[in-house]
């Protein structure tokens, strides 16, 4: 097997440094005692981060974004799970539309989605509505768990089902005992991929939040056109670590490689 070179290893160090500086800079700018968005600074206080969470309108909607993530992600797991099943071991007609169908959230950009089901909601006389929301969410992070899952059940062994199957075992059961087991990893990694992506969507929350159902990545996105103060950088420091710390604790428990790679 050929090793990289230095120039290739440089590129590599360059490439990584580039992605992780901003949120390095971020993560100091949160420390800073300063009224404005400073670096270096005079010296580190947790001044911004007590001034979040003395914000009601912000813990508001974290929770808002919280709860719509989570719930979104596991409609979207729910959805995308027999999909991928039926995908990758049926043959049918219209099997390659649906599975295009599924995929085209990820190619129409989420401001045209956003725009589509502002016009859409306000028709059905739904705007505002936290259901409403949930559901443009799921329409846009579902792809992210039919591809990990299409990937999981591709890989498996199917001898394990077949020998349940011929001994008897009822087809729920094939699937709660045997299939889910196996697909496990795409599951988590398409959840977790899920749970992300609508905790960090804001083109397309835009257009279908209201003030009550506003979400976090909103209310970031109203306040940085307000104000230029630091609680923009803590509050995005927050956020960095609660998704570090989702990943750590995933690795911990089930192992991140193989949740990401969808292998068994």
């Amino acid at each position: 097997m050929s090793k990289n070179g230095p120039l290739a290893l440089s590129f590599h160090a360059l490439v990584v440094v580039f992605m992780l500086a901003p949120l390095v800079v971020v993560c100091l700018v949160a420390f800073t005692p300063e009224n404005t968005l400073t670096l270096p600074t005079s010296g580190f206080s947790l001044r911004w981060f007590r001034a979040v969470f003395e914000r009601a309108d912000f813990i508001d909607a974290f929770y808002n974004s919280l709860i719509l993530a989570v719930v979104a992600a596991t409609l979207a797991t729910l959805i995308a799970v027999p999909a991928a099943l039926a995908i990758t071991r049926y043959h049918f007609p219209g099997r390659d539309f649906l599975n295009a169908l599924f995929l085209s959230p990820i190619i129409i950009p989420h401001l045209v989605l956003g725009v589509a089901m502002l016009r859409l909601f306000a028709l059905m006389g739904v705007n505002g509505s936290f259901v409403w929301l949930m559901l443009a969410h799921v329409v846009v992070i579902t792809p992210y768990v039919l591809r990990l899952v299409i990937a999981a059940a591709i890989g498996i062994d199917r001898s394990a089902e077949q020998a349940a199957e011929s001994l008897g075992a009822s087809r729920f059961t094939l699937f709660r005992q045997i299939t889910l087991p196996m697909i496990l990893p795409g599951v988590a990694g398409g959840w977790l991929l899920a749970f992300i992506n609508s905790f960090d969507e804001v083109t397309l929350s835009i257009f279908v939040t209201s003030p009550a159902t506003q979400t976090l990545p909103v209310r970031m996105y109203v306040y940085a056109t307000e104000s230029i103060d630091p609680m923009m950088a803590a509050v995005s420091a927050l956020v960095i670590a609660l998704t570090a710390a989702t990943m750590i604790l995933l690795d911990r428990v089930y192992g991140l490689d193989r949740v990401l790679v969808g292998k068994n």
